[in-house]
């Protein structure tokens, strides 16, 4: 690891997985899955398709409620909590497929986001009271000041769901920054990317995390993305944590070659 990937090992702790097991019918999907993310540290999560790294992502954030096993965020015991719960503890998810709202602007599609942010009521925003229009002018600033983060400020006005994918990844992860994350999971936010596209989301993903502090984790498959960016990788087989360590450490161990059919992942 690098010096800066020490410092952030050695944070306290921001989320603890403990033995989280999810089943599907007869289908064990995640099975006893345990995983520490530190304060400021951008982990790895990769397995082969079908591993189960969707579904971990999915009990974290809560769109699943696991069969066994603790979820704890800054301390707190999140499991089960509804999705808009969690969300309002401070953690924010992208998903592997990208889907902006059809026909809405890039900025209709950011106001969303604040959905927790609203402190107006119906009426205020049927008569478009002072407070209505104050709060309106400061979330579109901050929706603003997020996807100039993401370079897509100049889209603001476009379909959102007519954007090159590219153009939609950014806008994607743009609207996650606006719910405040503490910890954000991002889901193959690589998929669908050229190469250069690929390298200036990874020199923006790295910028976020040091520029708000934000905790990462990061599922993906290219492998040359995950050994350059992460701080430490876990991979998941088969529902089943079976190695953790440093980008070398992984690339090494025998169980991970064995889970990747023999290849060499790197």
């Amino acid at each position: 690891m690098t010096e800066r990937a020490l410092n952030h090992a050695d944070n306290k702790e921001i989320l603890r997985l403990e033995a989280l097991t999810r089943n599907f019918g007869g289908l064990r999907a995640v099975s006893n899955f345990g995983l520490t993310l530190h304060r400021g540290e951008l982990k790895g999560l990769i397995g082969p398709n079908g591993a189960g790294k969707s579904t971990v992502f999915n009990l974290i954030s809560g769109l699943y409620k696991p069969n066994s096993g603790r979820i704890f965020m800054d301390g707190e015991d999140i499991t089960g909590k509804r999705p808009h719960v969690i969300v309002n503890k401070g953690l924010a998810r992208t998903f592997q497929t990208v889907k902006l709202l059809e026909g809405k602007s890039v900025m209709e599609t950011m106001m969303t986001t604040f959905f927790l942010a609203y402190e107006y009521n119906t009426l205020d925003a049927i008569f478009r009271t002072k407070r209505y229009r104050k709060q309106e002018k400061a979330l579109e600033e901050k929706a603003i000041h997020f996807l100039t983060k993401l370079g897509v400020d100049h889209l603001k006005d476009e379909i959102g769901n007519e954007l090159p994918y590219g153009f939609q990844r950014k806008v994607s992860i743009a609207g996650t920054l606006c719910l405040n994350p503490k910890v954000l999971l991002l889901d193959e936010p690589m998929a669908g990317l050229t190469h250069s596209e690929k390298n200036e989301l990874i020199d923006i993903i790295q910028r976020l995390r040091e520029e708000f502090h934000i905790s990462i984790i990061l599922v993906e498959h290219d492998m040359k993305v995950i050994m350059k960016v992460c701080d430490s990788i876990a991979v998941i087989s088969n529902g089943l944590l079976i190695a953790e360590g440093n980008g070398e450490q992984i690339r090494t161990n025998q169980n991970v070659i064995k889970a990747y059919l023999g290849k060499n992942i790197l």
